[in-house]
């Protein structure tokens, strides 16, 4: 089968979607070598996911060639791919994440595309007017002609049928995988702890330090928390002003530490380190720190409701996201008791288990090869 796919996030973004994409084409390239595969990118930088496709036989790899193509990128990716699709004589073509060329109605092959969430439908307050026109427009259209949707959780799934009146019988769920780095025990924990100043015992928080993310109400639960810092892995953005302001003036400066730019092959030793890893996001379109944590083995506190039970199954205690006494309430009982900590990590690895990479490749290959 001849199978192709919007590479672009794979190859130049560094977490959320371009992890999606990597670990999903990594996988399915591993464990589906007969197949043949061409990943479509506005450009192609050297990383180690480049290095990895250069090396697989069954892959090829396309860019903008034509003068007005490399000027004009993104209407390449929009528009230009689709003749491609057609002259290389492709049996499917599967956009990873949340749009398809405008044109792809002229692609003579099956068409996927995967919607990870409707959050700036949602929550539009979260997001700039222009970026919410935009998103609209790709996700709406997409879903429109694609032949099947999938939906990273039953939670997105809703939502499309809901806010795109899109029929129950057109979206899948397939879940996310989790990288195969978090399943393995790493050797690299006392480096990893020294290389940031780990202490010996800490709670943990892994996500974007923006609004919906929700990090100030978990640092508002630390203030009833016995003495245990916080540390905290995420990219800054506005949102984090408040949460510095509010750690500042509870003097709070020692208990929360902030690193960034963790490469994947640092997270599991820092997850595995952690007493607790704390995910009070208020809306998801699945949650994947939740999963990278279980499969490390590390108890977590997450949000009541949503997708976060996909996420989090029975090696997860739910709170409400926005009550910060009874979060610290939970994180006390939690820190009190080793056996409720070595229950819910024992839930949690058994739940994670469903989630590796091959697994979720398996489902999605029977998909791709339906009539």
């Amino acid at each position: 089968m001849k199978i192709g796919f919007d590479a672009k996030r794979a190859f130049l973004n560094q977490s959320g979607l371009g992890n999606y994409a990597r670990n999903l084409l990594s996988s399915l390239c591993v464990s589906y070598p007969v197949d043949q595969y061409t990943l479509f990118t506005t450009r192609r930088p050297d990383n180690d996911f480049s290095r990895f496709i250069a090396s697989q036989n069954t892959v090829s790899v396309e860019e903008p060639r034509s003068f007005v193509d490399k000027k004009l990128r993104a209407r390449w990716r929009s528009y230009g791919i689709t003749d491609e699709l057609n002259k290389l004589g492709l049996d499917l073509y599967h956009g990873l994440s949340n749009e398809l060329p405008f044109n792809i109605h002229k692609f003579k092959g099956k068409k996927i595309v995967t919607i990870h969430d409707l959050i700036f439908l949602r929550h539009p307050r979260l997001y700039p007017f222009l970026d919410r026109k935009i998103y609209n427009k790709k996700f709406r259209s997409a879903c429109d002609i694609a032949d099947v949707i999938v939906a990273v959780s039953e939670q997105t799934k809703r939502d499309i049928g809901e806010l795109y009146f899109i029929p129950e019988s057109k979206i899948r769920v397939v879940y996310q995988c989790c990288n195969d780095v978090f399943y393995k025990v790493p050797s690299n924990g006392q480096e990893v702890r020294t290389k940031y100043k780990l202490p010996e015992n800490y709670l943990l928080y892994v996500g974007t330090i923006e609004e919906r993310k929700n990090l100030l109400t978990l640092v508002e639960a630390l203030k009833d928390v016995k003495d245990l810092p916080l540390v905290v892995i995420g990219k800054k953005r506005a949102y984090y002003k408040k949460v510095a302001e509010f750690i500042a003036a509870n003097k709070m400066e020692k208990r929360v530490i902030f690193i960034e730019d963790v490469d994947n092959t640092q997270l599991p030793a820092i997850y595995r380190g952690a007493s607790l890893f704390v995910y009070p996001s208020l809306i998801e379109g699945f949650g994947i720190p939740i999963l990278e944590a279980l499969a490390c083995g590390t108890p977590v506190v997450t949000t009541k409701g949503s997708c976060f039970p996909e996420a989090g199954g029975k090696g997860a205690v739910y709170i409400d996201p926005q009550n910060a006494p009874r979060m610290a309430e939970e994180i006390n009982k939690l820190l009190g008791s080793t056996t409720l900590r070595e229950e819910l990590s024992k839930k949690g690895l058994e739940h994670a288990a469903a989630f590796r990479p091959e697994a979720t490749a398996a489902v999605l290959m029977k998909l791709y090869k339906e009539p």
